[in-house]
């Protein structure tokens, strides 16, 4: 496991938009944000650019990336938003370059894939958290999202519990290992491929946004058939918003998931507000966590050093 290496006032974040073209508007708003931390902010010269669906060509995307992670004047990476694209530059990515220059990288959604990638060819630790201009930047970003913003800041461990949401047991127990996981649409992308999300002996988080319970049931099958589950410690079910069938006939989202979960005989437990949804908690992917259904809690280790 790498660790980055925490931010400090004075220091410069670098924004790249790796998958989709972000909301300008929204990014541009964000900015003060941290600046109000004490931080400097670049945009990544490709950040505005557009090529149908994606933020610029691969080339572009990827020069930005690689860039910054070389430059030893930007501490951290934050992306400015999400969409899709990031598996079409994963197999192009110099791994060495981010091995030999470790430090924050923040983002969720399509990022899910980079994270994955990431952290299964370098070790990094990445962040899971709310982006410029799909979050920050929009008025509705609230105070506990904020506050999440602070791990990067010091070391400190985080501890997630009903005082942030209701969370809901569907199978009962408690474990540790390296949490993993993130989008799950895009977690199901990378069976097959070199990049293939490592579940064994680890707690998985999914979550998402915009699919209805037979696209979340037929994604929990492909995971299931491919043995994510079963090699998995536990399960920490995040956000599904905007999940509601569109038609009479269809299982509710909570029956798909006590039909995948309920008999795991590992703790799951669902409810917690990590994903596309306001409060985020931004959590470390790749640091040791603790899921317990018997105290509904899940601690995190710090994500820096």
């Amino acid at each position: 496991m790498l660790i980055p290496k925490r931010l400090k006032k004075g220091d410069t974040i670098g924004v790249i938009a790796p998958a989709s073209p972000p909301n300008l508007d929204n990014m541009n708003k964000a900015i003060p944000f941290f600046e109000q931390k004490g931080l400097h902010v670049k945009i990544g010269p490709n950040v505005s650019r557009t090529y149908g669906h994606l933020a610029g060509t691969d080339e572009e995307r990827l020069k930005d990336l690689h860039d910054f992670f070389q430059d030893p004047t930007i501490d951290g990476i934050i992306c400015a938003g999400g969409g899709y694209g990031t598996a079409r530059i994963a197999d192009y990515i110099d791994y060495d370059l981010i091995r030999n220059n470790p430090k924050i990288f923040w983002g969720y959604s399509d990022i899910t894939f980079l994270h994955t990638a990431i952290r299964q060819q370098t070790g990094l630790t990445t962040f899971h958290g709310p982006m410029l201009g799909s979050d920050i930047g929009k008025e509705t970003f609230d105070d506990q999202s904020r506050a999440m913003f602070d791990q990067l800041f010091s070391p400190q461990n985080l501890t997630y519990d009903e005082s942030f949401s209701p969370l809901h047991m569907i199978s009962k127990g408690e474990a540790s290992g390296e949490i993993v996981g993130g989008n799950l649409s895009l977690l199901v992308t990378s069976i097959g491929t070199s990049f293939e999300i490592d579940t064994k002996g680890k707690l998985l988080l999914i979550e998402d946004i915009g699919e209805e319970p037979y696209r979340i049931d037929s994604f929990l099958n492909q995971l299931r058939q491919a043995g994510k589950f079963e090699d998995a410690a536990g399960v920490i079910v995040g956000d599904f918003s905007e999940s509601d069938p569109k038609k009479e006939a269809s299982l509710s989202l909570d029956e798909v998931l006590h039909f995948y979960f309920a008999n795991l005989n590992k703790p799951v437990l669902s409810g917690f507000k990590i994903g596309h949804c306001l409060p985020h908690f931004a959590i470390p992917l790749g640091t040791k966590g603790t899921l317990s259904t018997p105290s509904k809690t899940l601690t995190i280790e710090p994500g820096v050093y």
